[in-house]
């Protein structure tokens, strides 16, 4: 599995930044061969002030279909509307997704202790 990031930071102007945020989500949600798609909106860091807004996945079979979608009608203009937003306001990347099953790690059973009488 493949997915598209687009890493968005703190707008100058929030109301502006969500109205072609939206437009630009209406159109993404119409691009072929989307798997799963999913958006997460920064609350915070530990770290003080987060620079980040909100980041939004979009999650493909395929590099070949993430391609074909990135490139159909509706994905150029997808394209074309995120370019409303501000230059540097923004960043894009390709990424390899791996998963893994169960994800626990196993505990090491605890040694018997003789009673002593």
């Amino acid at each position: 599995m493949v997915k598209f990031i687009l890493v968005f930071r703190h707008p100058e102007d929030a109301e502006a930044f969500e109205n072609v945020y939206q437009d630009f989500l209406g159109l993404v949600e119409r691009m072929p061969h989307i798997q799963r798609r999913q958006v997460v909106h920064i609350t915070g860091s530990p770290l003080g002030a987060p620079d980040v807004y909100r980041i939004l996945e979009l999650y493909f079979d395929s590099t070949q279909d993430q391609q074909d979608a990135l490139l159909s009608d509706i994905g150029q203009e997808a394209g074309k509307e995120l370019q409303r937003l501000k230059r540097g306001s923004y960043d894009l990347y390709f990424a390899d997704v791996y998963e893994e099953a169960g994800a626990q790690t196993t505990q090491p059973e605890p040694e018997a202790q003789s009673v002593d009488s």
